[in-house]
Formats: C-alpha cells, sequence, structure tokens
C-alpha cells in the first residue's frame, strides 16, 4: 500500500486511502462537468457560420472522459494491490 496520504491515528489505512480515492475521483468529476459545460457554451456562443461535423467540444469530452473512466475504476473498481492476497484467501478457502 502506498504511503500516499496522511492517515489520522486510529484510522484504518486501506478504508482510509478508498475514502481519499473516491473524493478525489468526485472532484475530479465535478470539474469535468464544469468545464465541459463551459466549453459547450463557447461553441453554441461562437460562430454559426461553421456547424457542419461534429461540435469540437467533444473531442476534449471524450479524450477527458477516457481519464475519467479510469479513475472511476481505481476509486470504485476495488483495490488492485489486494489482489493477489484476495486470490491467496479463496485458495485458502477452497482447501479447507
Amino acid at each position: 500500500m502506498s504511503n500516499k496520504y496522511f492517515i489520522p491515528e486510529g484510522k484504518d489505512p486501506q478504508t482510509w486511502e478508498m475514502a481519499q480515492k473516491r473524493v478525489e475521483f468526485k472532484r475530479h468529476f465535478q470539474v469535468y462537468l464544469v468545464v465541459n459545460a463551459l466549453f459547450w457554451m463557447l461553441w453554441i456562443m461562437g460562430s454559426q457560420e461553421d456547424r457542419s461535423g461534429l461540435p469540437w467540444p467533444v473531442f476534449p469530452g471524450l479524450g477527458w472522459g477516457i481519464g475519467l473512466v479510469f479513475h472511476f475504476l481505481g476509486a470504485y473498481g476495488g483495490t488492485r494491490n489486494n489482489s493477489v492476497e484476495d486470490e491467496y484467501n479463496k485458495l485458502m478457502n477452497r482447501k479447507s
């Protein structure tokens, strides 16, 4: 487990780290929504002459959205650090 986060005394380190990751994801998602809303407003208020093809805000939204999906998976998709430990525990449970 990384020691990236300050862990208050008496708190479970794994649970605290997961809580931190989820809070960071929620903030990231909020920024994504605000910035992409601004992009769309700029596009709507911009030149009416060049409206052929896909609107340009689609591209940063999709690119950033891919990163947001990976951030979500890291925050809510379980802990990759414990995958070996989880697999070991499954094997031990089958053995007994």
